[in-house]
């Protein structure tokens, strides 16, 4: 008597996981046409007959999305960019009034997220929060596209890239910032922060500062762009290298908030004042920017619209719909920290 195939053996063939072969023969959406059509051509050639009964048990929803947030360094301890706290309200509040849990957790970048949650049946479908070092992590949103994973995430958005992202228009907040350190009268103005293809995010808020400059006929000096990641002892430190460089600045443009705080206490310290000698500007509006002295000037994200898309968003793919990245726009929120109000 033959043996009857399985699911398992038709993964094996293909190359994909088991869930993955469930949702091409179910004609899941999220499961790329390459991969589709190889598991139909081998599914017919072991004459594998998909069992309805099972099917329809395994499509029983968990009613509960899986919140994944990337590890990062922060000054409480929490490991959270403080500008994802913020919008994990919205995040918890659009699940409630749309019926389901939200299970929290924290990425780990060599796991693998869909059999941790999807697969597992943990959660219907994943937000993920945060990335890191995206040449690294795009990989694994690839990996994720392949095997048909539910999924939106909050960063960098461009069309083409490996799945659905919302995210901030960075580059017109770039803009908007250096704008307005330039009706101040500032001439010089630093930027803190990694702004290459490693941190897409911080590199657009780059480009549209360099943008901003150029259309007053001002050439952005290389030199005034100093590296830092997104924690305030990075900030602190790369204000530190800007100040020791010897480089002319009179502004200082910092990819995040976090940045930002780190840098004012670094100017603080060399006895530079905030904003006569250095005007200061971050990015995100998290609640610390209002509390510093003298309170930041930022550029706001919308976290709440962010929430709300991110869980509809996931929502969507979970019936079968197309979502489309979306870029949301960016607000200049304005204090005493790039001179008056």
């Amino acid at each position: 008597m033959a043996v009857k195939a399985t699911s398992f053996d038709i993964a094996q063939l293909a190359g994909v996981s088991q869930p993955t072969v469930s949702r091409a023969l179910r004609g899941n959406s999220n499961v790329s046409e390459q991969t589709r059509l190889r598991i139909e051509a081998i599914a017919k050639q072991l004459n594998y007959k998909v069992d309805k009964n099972a099917s329809n048990l395994r499509l029983q929803e968990t009613r509960t999305l899986a919140l994944l947030f990337f590890e990062e360094r922060s000054p409480d301890d929490t490991r959270i960019n403080p500008f994802f706290l913020s919008m994990l309200g919205s995040l918890t509040r659009t699940c409630a009034q749309r019926g389901y849990d939200l299970l929290i957790s924290f990425q780990q970048l060599s796991a693998n997220w869909h059999v941790d949650y999807e697969d597992s049946r943990k959660a219907d479908g994943i937000i993920l929060l945060g990335y890191g070092d995206y040449e690294l992590y795009r990989a694994k949103l690839e990996q994720l596209v392949e095997q048909g994973t539910r999924f939106v995430r909050w960063g960098f958005a461009q069309e083409g890239q490996p799945g659905t992202t919302i995210g901030c228009d960075n580059f017109r907040g770039g803009i908007d910032a250096a704008r307005h350190l330039l009706q101040h009268g500032r001439r010089h103005i630093a930027f803190l922060g990694d702004a290459s293809s490693h941190y897409p995010e911080f590199q657009d808020r780059y480009r549209g500062s360099c943008e901003a400059q150029g259309g007053e006929g001002i050439i952005a000096n290389p030199k005034l762009q100093v590296d830092a990641l997104n924690a305030q002892d990075d900030g602190y430190e790369a204000a530190m290298r800007l100040i020791e460089s010897g480089e002319k600045f009179d502004a200082i443009f910092a990819a995040s908030d976090t940045i930002a705080i780190g840098a004012m206490r670094a100017l603080r310290e060399r006895g530079l004042d905030i904003p006569s000698d250095v005007a200061i500007i971050g990015f995100d509006d998290i609640p610390a920017a209002s509390l510093t002295h003298p309170p930041l000037t930022t550029i706001q994200q919308d976290y709440r619209l962010a929430g709300e898309i991110l869980v509809d968003g996931v929502l969507k793919q979970i019936r079968n719909e197309q979502v489309p990245t979306a870029v949301l726009p960016a607000k200049l929120i304005v204090r005493k920290s790039c001179g008056s109000q």
